[in-house]
């Protein structure tokens, strides 16, 4: 990784958010607020889902995949910075997309367009369900708060009503508060049940009485498929691998150097804290973790812990809406005075496009009602071209002459096509163990239907 303060040249473009006088300012965040988005963005719904995939791999594998993929996403947030601040007019991996596959083609605008479009479609998509992720888990947490109370559906939808309202927040220095709320009540909820888990006497969702089996070993059972093993360890990569979220907020920043700054603090306590709660989770319940970890602790906890993260996924959702729609928001209206202009054009669009996206976040999680397959999901088929394959074709647009330069030169071209292929086998290796986990969740029964008023919460009776 590059130390801080390296001098990148940078291109002769317009920044996104170039305001003229009485136009609205987008760029005056700090790097400490950009730290607490990101950190927001990727802490409240990863930790949530990343204990039980443990049960799959076992403590050490699980252990290694939580600090190499914590590692790979790092480094594949700075590549993305170090492009973006040599690009200042980009504002989305997919205007990334688009210049790199320029450099890298010779100019050719026909395939630079086609590598954009794509991008923006997956990058949408993996946002939207980002959306219908965080809707799904507000409406577990009502259901598990007001036992529940009425028709799943309802809590989705106001749910989705909630995000949309505080993703319409305009400028991310604004939610800055909401992060904030939003990451201490997360923490707060985990070491609830972090705590009550640990002092158990055996897991909550264990037989009440008699003998049973933990489930905490070293290493994944023999008889564990590569589909279960390698969703997992998706799961574990998806719970870090929304850097292409990191992108837009530089485009907000007063100082877009400093973002590298807040890349280390977020991955360096994403890492870290995910070591820690895993682990110590999976020690003390084993093969009868929940997922969402929050009701792994018994019904009594499980309340008490949802209540109190409530606040966080709204925010994360906020987050997920406020990325989708401005990634629209930009697109309809770039190059126009209407971007950062007060009028009613700038405010019809806008609302638009958080209030839509939101609204296609809630058919999703309406459509795909399990938690720990969805964020599979996601990191499969969303952040694995967008999180891997992309920053290190960005890489190749930054260092074109590598590949037949000096040995070192080559050696770093042979490192990064490794990371890219690596790329490859994230997204079509994990799509295809994905459709075969999800299958199969059918098949059993062990998952709700499309739209269904059920209970999704998953309460352990006493």
């Amino acid at each position: 990784m590059p130390i801080e303060g390296t001098v990148l040249p940078i291109h002769s473009e317009k920044e996104v958010f170039s305001a003229g006088e009485g136009d609205v300012n987008f760029r005056n965040v700090s790097w400490q607020r950009a730290a607490i988005f990101m950190l927001k963005m990727t802490f409240a719904t990863g930790v949530l889902s990343l204990p039980a995939s443990l049960n799959s791999l076992g403590g050490v594998a699980g252990a290694i995949f939580i600090v190499f993929w914590g590692v790979v996403n790092a480094y594949m947030a700075v590549l993305q910075g170090q492009f973006k601040i040599r690009h200042p007019s980009l504002h989305t991996v997919a205007d990334g997309a688009h210049i790199a596959t320029m450099d890298l083609s010779g100019g050719s605008k026909r395939w630079a367009m086609f590598a954009k479009e794509i991008t923006e479609f997956v990058y949408l998509v993996s946002w939207l369900l980002c959306t219908g992720l965080t809707v799904l888990g507000i409406s577990i947490a009502m259901n598990a708060v007001s036992d529940h109370g009425t028709c799943t559906v309802a809590f989705a939808f106001v749910a989705y009503l909630a995000v949309a309202i505080l993703g319409s927040i305009r400028k991310i220095e604004k939610t800055a508060w909401i992060s904030w709320v939003g990451f201490v009540s997360i923490v707060a909820a985990i070491l609830i049940v972090l705590i009550a888990t640990a002092i158990r006497s055996r897991p909550a969702a264990a037989p009440p009485t008699g003998d049973f089996v933990l489930g905490f070993r070293a290493f994944p059972l023999a008889s564990v498929s590569f589909s279960s093993a390698w969703s997992a360890a998706l799961i574990i990569y998806a719970s870090s691998a929304n850097t292409s979220g990191y992108v837009p907020v530089i485009s907000e920043m007063k100082y877009p150097q400093h973002y590298f700054k807040a890349v280390y603090v977020t991955m360096s306590w994403i890492i870290v804290s995910y070591m820690i709660i895993g682990m110590v989770m999976y020690r003390y319940a084993g093969q009868w973790l929940a997922t969402p970890a929050l009701g792994s602790a018994g019904p009594t906890i499980k309340i008490i812990s949802y209540a109190v993260a409530l606040p966080s996924l709204l925010a994360s959702g906020m987050i997920c809406v406020h990325i989708s729609g401005k990634s629209v928001f930009v697109r309809v209206l770039r190059n126009s005075k209407h971007l950062t202009a007060n009028t009613w054009q700038h405010w019809t669009v806008w609302l638009a496009s958080t209030f839509g996206t939101g609204l296609i976040g809630w058919v999703i999680c309406e459509a795909i009602p399990f938690y720990g397959s969805l964020v599979s999901i996601i990191g499969s088929l969303g952040f694995g071209p967008l999180g891997i394959c992309l920053p290190v074709i960005m890489w190749y647009s930054m260092h074109r002459g590598y590949r037949k330069g000096t040995p070192k030169q080559k050696a770093l071209w042979a490192f990064h096509t490794a990371i890219l292929i690596m790329g490859l086998f994230v997204t079509i290796g994990g799509t295809y163990a994905n459709i075969v986990m999800i299958v199969q969740q059918f098949q059993d029964g062990t998952v709700g239907g499309v739209f269904e008023c059920a209970d999704n919460s998953g309460t352990v009776d006493s």
